[in-house]
């Protein structure tokens, strides 16, 4: 074979060589394509297949739904249509370069857009239906989409094992007691697989949970509802049911005497905020078993807990369902300001500015009302009870009258009566004999003016009452420390100065700080409110119309309080209607021996207070 053959044909070989190597690498280039092509397509075909499982049970759901109810089920098509038609829509607009964990445009859709009406329409409106989901992994997406769980900092959902079970632990972190919770958590780490049965969630009820208050529950809404009020939830896997543990710990103060009912001799507690701390300070004073309190939740976002109290062989049985009736039929948002939206919630007074309730922060008080056959309501969040029903000679009596001996508790009532008296009717009294001196009897032309003034005298009460206004809200917002030297600069220096320079004159200063110290020292708050407006009526009456001005003033006034009732008892009992024994009794106190029957107001069952003595 010649030289030229010889490299022709190690030409060949090297092209064949050549042509072997790329085709060998188009193989396995191919190969890899055909393995990836192939992931891909298993990859996407358990997404394919994970979807249909979602939409078969979304069907399954849809089904049942529509087996109960065929009439929603076109409408129920239509809704699922169109909220897909508008989501699709709302997705295509909202694509961005996000960093955050992505989220389907239906379920963004579906947040941003919740309107829900309550916690149970939220849940449903979220899952479907209000039961406890059996997997973990739902409740937790449940609790995220209807609580927050992720975005609030104190809700918390902790996922353990116990004897080879799954267990989701839902609390509030300010709420949860640790102590109590850590001893429970230590209980069950002991768990093994052979001390859980098939049915867990039995054996974690009856057997590992080492505490008292345990509760199951079956409705998402009620688990959520318990642990926003304090307690802890846990979730089981494969469990349509939780354990709700209450080991909830409020946040509060003490009890302290109220600085609105402060007595020289007697009980130094008073109520807080708290409502357990409340009924267990009137239930130590109260042992009776008749005692009953019935609890009711008010607001579809608040829930706020109140709490009806009555003693049920004395209380008027009639009155008790009449005001549970009303508590349960109240309809709003919420009552964050505890006791007195609920007062204008169950009693429709109006624009009445006379109190239809009484409030009180003292037990002792609300214990001595009890057994008199009232009705007592605490609301959560308030130091504050409310007792009706009451009437204007209730709202005049205080716990020091019956903290001293029956003669000088008759004396400081007397004395009361005198300032309430004073607070209403002195400056219109005083008002009417200075525009008209021929009433003014010869022994009381002391009385004044002895100058006068660059201002009329109306005009100059109504700036006085604004002035007394004025500093009685300056004295509530300013500081301790600062109120005794904002009142001295305010009574001394304003009043002397005013005087000095002709714009009042001393005898309006006078009288205005007299009724002053009656409105003071009435024991309600709000009565000495209602008694201010009712004076400054009196006073422009007087200043308009002098004598039938103040007649017709105070006959409207008085047709006024009797018209109204505090459900369904007379507000001036016992003047109106009249009962001469009950009335001695308001005006003179009577000794605790000699007081034997209940106010008649209160419709009580058993009107007596003492049984007869057996013996004789």
């Amino acid at each position: 074979m010649s030289s030229g053959q010889k490299a022709n044909n190690s030409d060949d070989d090297k092209e064949s060589k050549a042509s072997k190597h790329v085709s060998a690498s188009g193989d396995s280039s191919s190969e890899q394509r055909k393995h990836d092509t192939s992931s891909q397509q298993h990859e996407q075909g358990g997404k394919q297949e994970h979807r249909t499982e979602q939409n078969n049970a979304d069907q399954q759901a849809n089904q049942h739904e529509a087996n109960q109810d065929p009439g929603k089920q076109n409408q129920g098509k239509q809704a699922e249509s169109k909220a897909a038609a508008e989501a699709k829509a709302y997705g295509s607009h909202s694509e961005g370069g996000s960093d955050k964990p992505k989220e389907s445009a239906e379920h963004r859709y579906k947040r941003e857009h919740e309107l829900s009406n309550d916690l149970v329409a939220s849940i449903v409106y979220w899952q479907k239906d209000d039961a406890i989901p059996r997997r973990l992994k739902d409740t937790k997406r449940t609790l995220t989409d209807v609580v927050g769980f992720g975005k609030s900092f104190d809700i918390m959902f902790r996922e353990m094992t116990f004897g080879q079970r799954n267990v989701g632990l839902f609390y509030i972190n300010g709420f949860a007691k640790d102590e109590v919770m850590t001893m429970i958590l230590a209980r069950l780490t002991m768990l093994d697989k052979s001390q859980v049965s098939a049915n867990a969630f039995k054996s974690f009820f009856e057997c590992y949970i080492p505490h008292v208050q345990v509760e199951k529950v079956t409705k998402m809404s009620e688990a959520i509802n318990k642990v926003l009020s304090g307690c802890s939830a846990f979730f089981i896997e494969h469990e349509a049911a939780a354990i709700i543990v209450d080991v909830k710990t409020f946040p509060g103060r003490g009890p302290e005497e109220p600085s609105l009912e402060r007595v020289v001799r007697g009980a130094r507690d008073g109520f807080t905020e708290t409502l357990l701390t409340n009924v267990t300070l009137v239930r130590r004073r109260l042992r009776d078993p008749g005692l009953k309190y019935e609890m009711v939740q008010v607001g579809r976002r608040t829930r706020t807990d109140v709490c009806i109290a009555y003693i049920d062989d004395i209380a008027d049985m009639q009155m008790v369902e009449s005001v549970r009736d009303k508590i349960k039929k109240v309809n709003l948002s919420g009552l964050p300001l505890a006791d007195k939206q609920l007062e204008e919630a169950i009693i429709n007074k109006g624009w009445n500015p006379y109190p239809l309730v009484r409030y009180s922060e003292r037990p002792d008080s609300v214990a001595s009302h009890l057994m008199d056959g009232s009705i007592v309501l605490f609301v959560d969040t308030s130091p504050s009870v409310m007792i009706l029903p009451t009437t204007f000679f209730d709202l005049c009596q205080h716990a020091e009258e019956n903290r001293q001996t029956a003669f000088m508790g008759t004396y400081l009532r007397w004395v009361r009566f005198v300032g309430i008296f004073a607070s209403l009717f002195l400056l219109p009294l005083w008002l009417l004999m200075v525009m008209e001196p021929g009433l003014k009897p010869a022994a009381l032309q002391i009385l004044g003016p002895q100058q006068s003034a660059k201002l009329p005298i109306i005009l100059q009460f109504l700036l006085a009452e604004l002035g007394v206004d004025l500093m009685r809200m300056a004295a509530v917002h300013t500081p301790t420390p600062l109120a005794t030297a904002m009142g001295l600069v305010a009574a001394i220096l304003l009043g002397d100065i005013a005087v000095k320079t002709g714009v009042f004159v001393n005898e309006v200063i006078l009288y205005m700080a007299v009724a002053a110290v009656g409105m003071f020292a009435t024991p309600s708050y709000e009565l000495a409110l209602a008694n201010r407006i009712i004076r400054l009526m009196l006073l422009v009456a007087v200043a308009a119309f002098k004598v039938p001005g103040f007649i017709i003033g105070i006959t409207v006034f008085i047709v006024f309080l009797a018209l109204h009732r505090s459900y369904n008892s007379s507000y001036l009992w016992p003047f109106i209607p009249f009962n001469a024994k009950a009335l001695y009794n308001i005006f003179v106190r009577q000794p605790f021996l000699l007081s034997k029957e209940r106010p008649s107001f209160n419709k009580t069952k058993d009107a007596s207070k003492m049984r007869p003595n057996s013996d004789s």
